[in-house]
């Protein structure tokens, strides 16, 4: 592939800020290993962009906490400490500057080649931003606007899954306005429709931000409250009692999927700390299933990551009870660090993460083009 301008795009408005600074640091760095110009596009908590410079410290830094990694040998704070800050010799002053949220920066108005989505979560994951590159004609790495809104709402995906005759396990949709107004309606509701235990989330946030496991009716309304203080659709799934299985896929009309992953831990269940602390989490690729449990896995990741129209690339994450699949649910920008079970997974397939990345930028210019076309 020919050098080309890419723009990377990290930190965000959402929980999951600290987890895309570590998928940023991840693919900065095999940008540069792989030839291209990294223009990096910061986002800081406020929504204000953060350019200039090097924004990646910069925001790094005004995190003031350890930056999650599932990677033991530290390769996420290894590439940001190995960066050197930008400095302008003249003033002895960073170069890194703030522009307000919304707008197109410099950096972007000046023209890119592509650019590489790194957000997790609301207002990078969501289509909001993909919807900028849109309006702004510039090529990006990953879903739709379209694809991404889908696969961001828990309740929409659910939703369009069940139409097509995806199997997921039991839930029930609860809005703010209604836990607010009929609490014991609810509850009543949930104890009847699923029972306990069952886990209670928020539709619209990953990384297990919000997400409560609900052993009894008890334990119930503190959860509810706690998801809806993170949306205002709420979903409450029952508690699955079997293995966690992932699936990476990547393509556009024709996606292929990669061979699957297992996850284990010691902890209750996958929350934020057994994700992201090392040592937590183990992932084991190729995941020691059947080979028909591995045909029927990768057939329905490439089925969900159909169904709500995705492209370029998606993690899909599913359940193992006993022998039957469930989907958990789609990621369409799943951690990206070169350890990141996405990469692995696709490793281990004979992608290395370095032609993954490559792959991905030749993607979303095919799709740029095929767009340009029906236009």
């Amino acid at each position: 592939m020919p050098r080309l301008r890419v723009g990377v795009v990290f930190g965000g408005r959402s929980g999951e800020h600290e987890v895309s600074l570590a998928s940023a640091a991840s693919v900065i760095a095999a940008l540069e290993e792989l030839g291209h110009a990294v223009v990096p596009l910061g986002i800081a908590r406020s929504g204000r962009w953060v350019v200039g410079g090097d924004p990646l410290r910069a925001l790094a830094a005004d995190a003031r906490v350890a930056l999650p990694s599932g990677d033991a040998d530290g390769a996420v704070k290894k590439a940001l400490a190995d960066r050197a800050e930008a400095v302008d010799t003249a003033s002895g002053q960073s170069l890194v500057r703030t522009e307000p949220a919304g707008s197109l920066p410099l950096e972007l108005r000046q023209g890119l080649d592509v650019v590489v989505i790194m957000l997790h979560g609301p207002y990078g994951e969501d289509g909001t931003i993909q919807g900028l590159f849109e309006l702004a004609d510039v090529p990006y790495v990953g879903a739709s606007v379209l694809a991404s809104a889908v696969g961001m709402d828990k309740v929409t995906m659910r939703a369009v899954f069940q139409a097509h005759g995806l199997p997921m396990a039991e839930y029930v949709v609860v809005h703010r306005h209604e836990w607010r107004s009929a609490r014991a309606r609810v509850a009543a509701r949930v104890a009847q429709t699923l029972g306990f235990p069952c886990f209670v989330k928020p539709a619209n946030l990953g990384s297990s931000v919000g997400i409560s496991k609900v052993r009894d009716a008890a334990a119930l309304p503190a959860a509810v409250d706690l998801a809806a203080g993170h949306d205002r659709k709420i979903v409450v799934e029952r508690a699955v009692r079997g293995r966690e299985i992932e699936v990476s896929v990547l393509g556009n009309d024709e996606p292929a999927a990669s061979l699957p992953c297992e996850i284990t831990y010691e902890s209750e269940w996958y929350d934020y700390s057994t994700k992201y602390l090392e040592g937590q989490a183990r992932v084991t690729v190729p995941a020691p299933v059947s080979p028909e449990i591995t045909r029927q896995v990768r057939e329905l990741a490439i089925a969900a990551f159909r169904a709500i129209d995705c492209s370029g690339m998606a993690r899909v994450d599913f359940f193992l009870e006993g022998d039957r699949l469930l989907i958990n649910e789609i990621n369409t920008i799943p951690g990206f660090t070169s350890t990141s079970g996405y990469a692995k997974m696709w490793e281990a397939t004979g992608l290395r993460y370095t032609e993954l990345i490559d792959r991905l930028i030749a993607l979303a210019l095919e799709r740029h083009r095929d767009k340009s076309r029906a236009s």
